[in-house]
């Protein structure tokens, strides 16, 4: 009989234990891990293209134009005189184009990379004049009067440049820049003369002029800011110097006395720089702008 409770007993022991210890067991249907999206992680290597677009102003603003060589019978001094001088042209505009390149990320601080852009230029171009009278060598009784008119212009202005930067934080990028530059120069010039006797009666006049364009090669140095604002796509904001280096124009002279007939022939050389500052502000598409960031799972 004892023997028969005690069996009892410890069956009604186990039974009420199994709860228990199922309770203590892990749970097989728990929900899986939560997955994060990877972070981008910036990495500026990569090809770029983009648009520009600011303004331009002159550097060295003076044209100097010089006149003389006229022949025998003619007043070569007077007309030297009231033919040459320096002139100031204060040219500037808008300047828009596009550019591409391609960075390299040497370090998590340092990006290097090529540049080449092309911008045309509305409105870059400048005038001067200048007005200047002179008695006459050969008869000092006479009056020369003379105009002179200059004008210089940029079509188009492109630059091939190297960039060294310094990453101030993963998304914006302090540079340099230098290289080659190269535009369309246009120069043209002109020359009045009239020669008139002290009652100011007309004797004589002179005129001349000519036009030329090409293509000027020089040198470009600047810098600015770059800033990754969103994937794959930047702003920027730069400066350039620019040296086109001179262009020289030469044009005749022709003379003609009405009272005389004596004729002659000069040469007027035009002469100005092509340099200036751009300022410009500008967009960027990288194509590989970002790698992602290995995978992490939070439990």
């Amino acid at each position: 009989m004892n023997r028969f409770l005690f069996s009892v007993s410890a069956l009604a022991l186990a039974l009420s234990a199994g709860p228990v210890v199922a309770a203590d067991l892990p749970y097989r249907k728990a929900p899986p891990p939560t997955y994060y999206a990877p972070a981008p992680v910036a990495n500026w290597t990569g090809f770029y293209v983009g648009l520009n677009a600011g303004g331009t102003f002159g550097g060295s603003n003076n044209v100097n134009v010089s006149t003389g060589v006229f022949g025998p019978g003619v007043d070569a001094a007077a007309l030297g005189a009231i033919g040459s001088g320096v002139g100031n042209n204060n040219y500037g505009g808008f300047i828009g184009g596009g550019q591409i390149g391609y960075n390299y990320q040497f370090s998590p601080a340092i990006v290097a990379g090529l540049e080449a852009d092309i911008q045309g230029l509305a409105g870059g171009g400048g005038t001067s004049s200048f007005s200047v009278a002179s008695p006459g060598a050969l008869n000092p009784t006479h009056t020369f009067g003379g105009t002179v008119s200059a004008s210089q212009s940029l079509d188009y202005l492109g630059t091939v440049r190297g960039r060294i930067g310094y990453l101030f934080t993963p998304s914006l990028l302090i540079y340099a820049t230098g290289g080659l530059a190269y535009g369309g120069a246009n120069l043209n010039s002109s020359f009045s003369a009239t020669e008139s006797t002290a009652t100011g009666a007309f004797v004589g006049s002179a005129f001349g002029g000519a036009s030329q364009s090409s293509t000027q090669v020089g040198w470009t140095v600047g810098g600015g800011l770059e800033w990754m604002f969103a994937q794959n796509w930047s702003a920027k904001l730069e400066y350039l110097y620019y040296d086109l280096g001179t262009v020289s124009l030469n044009s005749p002279v022709q003379y003609a006395n009405a009272v005389t007939g004596a004729t002659g022939l000069g040469a007027s050389q035009t002469s100005a720089q092509f340099n200036g500052h751009i300022v410009r502000a500008g967009v960027n598409y990288h194509f590989n702008w970002a790698a992602p960031a290995p995978v992490m799972a939070k439990y």
